[in-house]
């Protein structure tokens, strides 16, 4: 990996350039499952925008993604995890994960997550130790219990 990975909070200012990214990133995957619809993602990251548990991606301080973890029931859930294409396959993601899942275990807390079926982002899931529990029409689901 190139760059030190840190964190910057997101706020509604943010919100354009984080809808960007969302649909720049998961377009390929969503035509590909015959979903994708730019007004849909655009209403759909709008209802569920919250920054308050949503964190800007920064590389060498430079804007490379998003991602958002929040508490959800007994655990956490993340979310909205989107790199930069510049900066995939490159160690970001696994970086940035494992210091959520530092997070999580310090809290004693299991993470939650859906992905889209077919992603490729469910390998760097059960790399870092998450099990698949369950599926929907479109989504898998993974939990990663703490420790």
């Amino acid at each position: 990996m190139t760059g030190a990975v840190s964190f910057r909070p997101a706020g509604e200012v943010d919100f354009e350039t984080l809808l960007d990214l969302r649909i720049r990133v998961l377009r390929p995957h969503l035509e590909r499952v015959g979903r994708f619809d730019p007004e849909r993602a655009r209403r759909y990251f709008r209802a569920g925008y919250d920054p308050t548990h949503l964190r800007l991606i920064l590389v060498d301080g430079s804007f490379a993604g998003c991602v958002a973890l929040k508490p959800e029931g007994d655990g956490l859930v993340l979310e909205h995890f989107y790199l930069d294409e510049a900066v995939q396959g490159r160690g970001v993601g696994g970086a940035v994960l494992r210091r959520l899942i530092a997070e999580a275990d310090a809290a004693g807390l299991p993470i939650r997550l859906g992905v889209l079926k077919g992603s490729p982002a469910a390998r760097l899931y059960l790399r870092h130790g998450f099990a698949w529990t369950h599926d929907e029409p479109f989504d898998d689901y993974y939990e990663r219990r703490p420790g």
